[in-house]
C-alpha cells in the first residue's frame, strides 16, 4: 500500500495553497492509495511532518508554500533512513529552488508534472547541524535580505532584494574572511560572500549557471571591492553569468566550506537569518529525489 503526504502552509501565497489543495489532493490519491494532509500552523511544523513521514515510511511528500516551507520539510527529511520522494508546490515569492529545478512557478502548472512521476536525485547542503537547499550569505546582501518587507516582495518580487542589497553596499565596510576549502584556504578582505548549490539565486538564474542541482559541489562568490564604480561594474557581469570571471570577485568551486569572520556576523541560510560565524559547510550530494519536469 502506497502512502502520500501533503504539507500545506496556509499562509503562504495569499492563502492560494488553499484553493488549490482539493486539485492537489485528487492528483495524488490517483497516484497512491493513501494521501494524508498536514497544515501547518506555526514555525517548525512542515520540518516535524517531514520526519514523521520518513518514521512511516511515506513514499512521497508534497511541499506547498514558499521557500521557508520547502527548507522546512527538507531539514525534516535530511539524513533520515527512510527519506520519501519530494514534491515542490511553489507559492512563495521567489522560489528559489523550483526555478532552479525548472518546476513551473504556477502552482496549477506545478500540479500536472506530478503525475509524470519523474524524479531526479539533488543535492542539499548541511551547515553545522541544520540544512538548506539553495544559499548561504554573509554581510551586506545577508544583512539587506532583512530590510526588505512584505510589500516590497509582492510589488518587487526579487528586484526588493537587489535594491536592498545595493543600499547596503555603499554603507558598508570590509571584513576579514577566511574561507577553507577542498583546494585549500582563501584569506583577505570582502564586502559580502555568496554560496549558491544551484544557479538561481534571489530570483536571478544567472548568478552560477556553471552550478548544477546534482554536481555535488557549493559555488562561492567573495566580493572584494564593492565601491559604487565596482557595482556598475559588477552588475552587468551578473546579469550575464559571468561574475566569477570579475577581477574583484574570488570564486571557489568545493564539496566542503569552513568560514570565519574578524567581526561577529550572521550567515543568511536560503533567506533567512541562520547560524552565527564560523560555520562548517559540506554538500550532501543527490541526497534527495525530486518531482522535476520529464
Amino acid at each position: 500500500m502506497t502512502k502520500a503526504m501533503i504539507i500545506l502552509n496556509p499562509s503562504s501565497g495569499k492563502e492560494k495553497g488553499l484553493e488549490i489543495l482539493p486539485v492537489l489532493k485528487k492528483v495524488v490519491s490517483g497516484l497512491y492509495d493513501e494521501t494524508v494532509i498536514r497544515e501547518t500552523a506555526k514555525e517548525g511544523d512542515a520540518a516535524e511532518f517531514a520526519r514523521e513521514s520518513c518514521a512511516q515510511q511515506f513514499d512521497a511528500v508534497f511541499s506547498m508554500g514558499g521557500d521557508g516551507t520547502i527548507s522546512e520539510t527538507i531539514n525534516g527529511l535530511a539524513e533520515q533512513s527512510h527519506r520519501p520522494d519530494l514534491g515542490i508546490i511553489p507559492l512563495g515569492t521567489v522560489n528559489d529552488f523550483a526555478r532552479a529545478l525548472k518546476i513551473p512557478l504556477e502552482p496549477e502548472n506545478a500540479l500536472e508534472l506530478l503525475s509524470e512521476k519523474h524524479t531526479v536525485p539533488v543535492d542539499i547542503g548541511k551547515i553545522n547541524d541544520c540544512y538548506f537547499m539553495n544559499v548561504l550569505a554573509v554581510g551586506a546582501i545577508a544583512e539587506a535580505s532583512y530590510a526588505v518587507s512584505a510589500e516590497q516582495k509582492t510589488m518587487l518580487g526579487s528586484f526588493a532584494y537587489f535594491i536592498e542589497g545595493i543600499k547596503a553596499f555603499i554603507n558598508k565596510t570590509p571584513f576579514n574572511l577566511t574561507v577553507e576549502h577542498d583546494g585549500g584556504k582563501w584569506i583577505g578582505q570582502a564586502y559580502m560572500m555568496v554560496s549558491a548549490l544551484t544557479n538561481s539565486v534571489g530570483g536571478f538564474e544567472s548568478l552560477a549557471p556553471q552550478a548544477e542541482v546534482n554536481d555535488g559541489k557549493i559555488h562561492t562568490f567573495i566580493i572584494k571591492d564593492i565601491s559604487f564604480p565596482q557595482i556598475m561594474k559588477i552588475i552587468p557581469r551578473l546579469l550575464k553569468g559571468e561574475l566569477e570571471r570579475h577581477d574583484k570577485v574570488e570564486y571557489i568551486c568545493s564539496s566542503s566550506i569552513g568560514v570565519s569572520a574578524s567581526e561577529e556576523l550572521v550567515v543568511n541560510i536560503d533567506g533567512d537569518e541562520g547560524e552565527p560565524l564560523p560555520f562548517q559547510v559540506k554538500v550532501l550530494p543527490q541526497h534527495l529525489n525530486v518531482f522535476v519536469p520529464v
